[in-house]
């Protein structure tokens, strides 16, 4: 007979714990299982007829078991001690669980523990040394009380910690015991395990962890520490967590991962994945193994996973994962510019900003009428249609579903006071957005459009509104986007230089020096416009100090040939 026992806690999937049971005693292991007194008398007949034919599996008294309460730790004495009285040889006894599943030879696992004959192998830590602890009770779990079932009754739970709190109640810690936490799948050496069972001073163990909240994770960590002569923080059981303190379960496709890891036993186990049971309770062909279990093996893919589930991937929305505002990793997915007032002072802006910078120019995409893809294109990337309306519904989403469905090609596309202005607190907290504005140029198309001067008095009174209203946005302090604004007449003056700072910007600095610029729009009698604006009673005031003259610009002269004087 093996000189490793097995304890199993069973609530559920009872053919699956059934299944297990049977490669532990076909293996010369004994089993002692505890089922829920939850499970119904019937089920637990037929489960325990099933086993019947196996003497090395036994059965011991039924207590309920409810998460985070005493029952838990009951049961687990109860089968513990039906262990040592009943199978003498056994001098390890390990704690599984009915999802639990090997992954190793039973062989190799007796062998390692007999090779440590004297050494207990339990997660035992302080509190102060925890970092898993997940609910905010640490040490107030050890010194207030907890009568209510915290999933059941979770108003009488919280407001029952709030009174004790309020009162300043607290219960003293046993003398002479520090309390500890860890894992709750141990496996203690015979020596050890009685030592804590026969106690004298049990009965006031007992009655403390009674009211201590999730105890089995604290019971068995704690008194190890009282009578065990060598111990191994650790737990020969894999047994993941997410970031709220749920076990992970492993299904078929984890099956190479549960394989790396070297460890002797596993849990949660999804009790349909038959593939994980097949492959590991089939004894395997060769020599066996004496690898040191490494769970460490698979840390970095769990800190991965724990860390996609809580923080996503920058700039991806869906069903399942819609971040709060302020907490998305990552805005959008990549970087884009955005440029305010250039179509309207340069005529033919997409085509020649596109040619120059070999990006993906499109018009406005948040136009009232339609959004204006690339080259008039009706749909685009990741099936988003030029709808208005339906771009309307979620204009932040629009924008971001864009960004990462082209993801790898920067986007460059129009803006203006004119469009929907719903995305603009979005790309002014946007690390990825580069922002160029020329205030005031929005005038322009009033400007050239003709109509009777008292409608475009109150038009560009209302695009003055907006887009003032914009800019306080992109002048704020918590802004994050990379931002450059220029009156009409400040850009005009130099425009082949500011031009050249956003290429450099949208090309990383790989674009030579401009050779050509696009052509500006004919602005004769601008200045007489913006006069007569203001005559009229409306201060157009974000064009700048525009002259009532155009400017005449001439082309910038050859730099000179240097010489030598001797």
């Amino acid at each position: 007979m093996s000189t490793v026992g097995i304890v199993m806690m069973v609530h559920t999937a009872l053919w699956r714990a059934a299944q297990v049971a049977r490669h532990w005693a076909k293996a010369g292991c004994p089993v002692v299982i505890h089922v829920d007194s939850k499970v119904a008398k019937s089920e637990y007949h037929e489960f325990s007829e099933s086993l019947k034919s196996y003497p090395l599996i036994s059965f011991s008294k039924r207590h309920r078991c409810e998460w985070g309460t005493w029952g838990i730790v009951a049961g687990s004495q109860a089968a513990a001690s039906q262990m040592l009285q009943s199978h003498p040889g056994v001098e390890h006894v390990y704690l599984t669980s009915g999802s639990c599943l090997p992954l190793r030879p039973v062989s190799e696992l007796v062998g390692y523990l007999s090779d440590r004959s004297d050494t207990d192998f339990i997660e035992s830590a302080t509190t102060a040394d925890v970092p898993w602890i997940v609910g905010g009770l640490s040490f107030e779990r050890f010194t207030l009380r907890f009568p209510f079932s915290w999933k059941k009754h979770r108003g009488l739970f919280d407001g029952y910690v709030a009174l004790q709190r309020k009162l300043r109640l607290k219960r003293k810690v046993p003398d002479g015991l520090v309390p500890h936490m860890g894992s709750q799948w141990w496996c203690l050496t015979r020596k050890t395990l009685a030592a804590i069972l026969d106690d004298p001073d049990r009965p006031t163990y007992d009655q403390y962890f009674k009211r201590v909240w999730i105890p089995d994770e604290s019971y068995y960590q704690t008194l190890v520490r009282l009578h065990s002569a060598k111990i191994e923080s650790r737990s020969l059981t894999l047994s993941k967590f997410d970031y709220q303190g749920k076990p992970h379960i492993f299904y078929d496709d984890h099956l190479h991962l549960l394989r790396r890891s070297d460890c002797f036993v596993a849990r949660k186990i999804w009790l349909h994945a038959h593939r994980l049971y097949h492959s590991f309770l089939t004894p395997p062909d060769g020599a066996s193994s004496r690898t040191e279990p490494n769970p460490r093996k698979i840390d970095r893919i769990f800190s991965k996973a724990v860390e996609r589930r809580m923080r996503g991937r920058p700039g991806l929305y869906m069903q399942s994962r819609l971040p709060w505002h302020g907490r998305e990793n990552g805005i959008t997915s990549g970087e884009y510019s955005v440029l305010q007032g250039f179509s309207e002072l340069f005529v033919d802006f997409e085509d020649w900003l596109a040619k120059t910078t070999q990006t993906r120019v499109h018009g406005h995409l948040f136009s009232p009428d339609r959004v204006e893809f690339v080259d008039s294109q009706t749909s685009y990337n990741g099936a988003l249609c030029d709808s208005a309306a339906q771009r309307d519904y979620d204009p932040e989403r629009f924008l971001t579903n864009l960004l990462w469905n082209t993801r790898g090609e920067r986007q460059c596309f129009q803006f203006g006071p004119n469009d929907t202005q719903d995305a603009v607190e979005l790309m002014a907290r946007d690390t990825h957005a580069q922002i160029s504005v020329i205030s005031g140029a929005w005038a322009v198309d009033l400007f050239k459009s003709g109509k009777g001067f008292d409608e475009l008095r109150r038009e560009a009174a209302r695009l003055q509104q907006i887009e003032a209203e914009q800019l306080k946005i992109l002048r704020d302090q918590w802004l994050k986007a990379r931002v450059r604004i220029w009156t009409m007449a400040e850009f005009i003056e130099t425009p082949m230089e500011h031009l050249q700072t956003i290429v450099d910007e949208i090309t990383k600095g790989n674009h030579r020096h401009l050779a050509d610029t696009p052509q500006m729009v004919d602005l004769t009698g601008f200045g007489q416009f913006l006069q007569s604006l203001k005559n009229q009673g409306m201060h157009p005031y974000l064009m700048g100090d525009f002259p009532l003259e155009p400017i005449q610009r001439t082309a910038p002269s050859l730099p000179r040939k240097p010489y030598l004087v001797r």
